[in-house]
């Protein structure tokens, strides 16, 4: 009986180390950054599984949203109101595409790696407009550039 107290009492001390060490990121919307306008800045996270990203309306105008064909199997779509600060806990693996949606068109998008990105292929698939498709292709590259400096 002492060992299952022993254990149980282990599981949680563990389960307690995980929330302790968990990750916040900050996300900033903003109309201009060090990339240019209508910008996430940064736009590309990588972070673990249970970390949370903060995404913060430093200029007014602005949303943060999950597109929809770029969510691993199981990740949860998430969707903030203009102007309104959004905190989302990343629990599932993947590559997460975000967009700002009045600025899609104008390449406000960003990328949320969490873990390992085994849905980057289907991510990498999705199609945007305007200057959303090339902004998604440097965020890809970024990723990229992750793969092979940890190798």
């Amino acid at each position: 009986m002492r060992k299952v107290i022993v254990l149980g009492a282990l599981v949680a001390a563990l389960g307690f180390a995980g929330a302790v060490n968990a990750a916040e990121v900050e996300v900033k919307m903003l109309n201009k950054g060090t990339e240019g306008v209508m910008v996430f800045e940064p736009a590309f996270v990588k972070i673990n599984p249970g970390d949370t990203v903060k995404f913060v309306a430093a200029d007014k105008g602005h949303n943060v949203e999950s597109i929809e064909t770029m969510l691993p199997e199981g990740g949860k779509a998430f969707v903030g109101k203009i102007n309104e600060e959004l905190a989302i806990t990343f629990d599932k693996a993947g590559v997460y595409g975000y967009k700002c949606k009045p600025h899609y068109g104008m390449g406000m998008v960003g990328m949320v790696v969490v873990g390992e990105p085994a849905n980057a292929d289907q991510a990498k698939a999705a199609t945007h407009p305007g200057k959303a498709k090339q902004a998604f292709s440097n965020l890809f590259d970024k990723l990229a550039a992750t793969k092979t400096a940890a190798n």
